[in-house]
């Protein structure tokens, strides 16, 4: 699970482990991933669970956090959440050029899945479970300049950047298919998306999730339209483990910004083939990777 230390991304991993699975939490910041660690096994008893350093915005960081999950006897779930949620006002490039966002949201999660390839082709059943978001519905994009380099904005950004994820984890599912490992029994692609879940209106825990008063106050305000991330993180998990669950649907709450997990209507961009041949051949080429297929 990448970006497990807090947010969305840490309610998921406690879930899981509540479930009885083996977790390891991605994370960039070691003293925050041993913060969530330390949570998860107070709250969870028994829970089995680790991390590995990971900077999705970094190549090189991916690169050797897949050498070290490589080692784990099999992965059944591979949980992309890491992520830039407020990106910077002004563009700014990742340690390997990339725009900042692109190379956190997107490419760092598309390099690490290509990396773990063969851990996840031979687990049987495997999942990976990309992030989008509800703001996919609300600004739109075809994916014509990926790095921002013609025009920027922090909301363009963010909403592009979980477009691609979409657009990324419903291409994987196909090629997967059309490679003959994918399918019932194969692995599978699915995507999900939180709503709109905040800090605000999430439990506190230690180290975790600590708003202030102020926070409290405003979050709450909101409360008709939005949840606490530990609700967000429902349709998350239910990609990730519901038996009935197969690859290329996406989850999402059942009222779009809040609800129980229920199955939903992507976007048709994030659909387009056309769109996901342009970013798949932009993000390879970007990575310094090729999936097998």
């Amino acid at each position: 699970m990448t970006g497990a230390n807090a947010g969305v991304g840490y309610f998921t991993s406690e879930s899981l482990a509540r479930a009885g699975a083996d977790i390891v939490l991605a994370c960039r910041n070691p003293l925050k991933a041993d913060a969530a660690l330390a949570s998860i096994r107070r709250r969870v008893p028994g829970a089995s669970v680790s991390t590995v350093e990971l900077d999705v915005a970094s190549l090189a960081s991916v690169e050797t956090a897949a050498a070290t999950l490589q080692q784990l006897p099999r992965i059944d779930g591979l949980i992309l959440n890491a992520g830039i949620v407020h990106p910077p006002r002004h563009r700014e490039l990742s340690v390997d050029g990339h725009e900042l966002v692109f190379a956190t949201n997107l490419l760092g999660h598309f390099a690490l899945t290509a990396r773990l390839m063969p851990a996840l082709l031979t687990t049987p059943g495997s999942r990976v479970v990309a992030l989008g978001s509800v703001i996919s519905r609300l600004l739109d994009s075809r994916l014509d300049d990926i790095e921002l380099v013609s025009q920027y904005n922090p909301w363009t950004a963010y909403a592009q950047s979980k477009i691609e994820m979409q657009v990324f984890g419903f291409e994987l599912d196909r090629r997967l298919r059309e490679a003959g490992v994918g399918g019932p029994g194969g692995m599978q692609a699915l995507v999900a998306h939180p709503g709109y879940s905040i800090s605000g209106r999430t439990p506190g825990i230690r180290g975790v999730n600590q708003p202030g008063r102020a926070k409290r106050f405003v979050d709450n305000l909101q409360a008709p339209l939005t949840q606490g991330k530990d609700r967000g993180a429902w349709p998350i998990v239910r990609a990730a483990t519901d038996p009935l669950a197969v690859g290329g649907q996406y989850y999402g709450p059942r009222f779009t910004t809040k609800g129980r997990p229920t199955l939903q209507t992507p976007t048709s961009t994030s659909l387009d083939r056309e769109v996901a041949a342009r970013l798949w051949t932009y993000a390879e080429g970007a990575a310094g990777i090729t999936f097998p297929f």
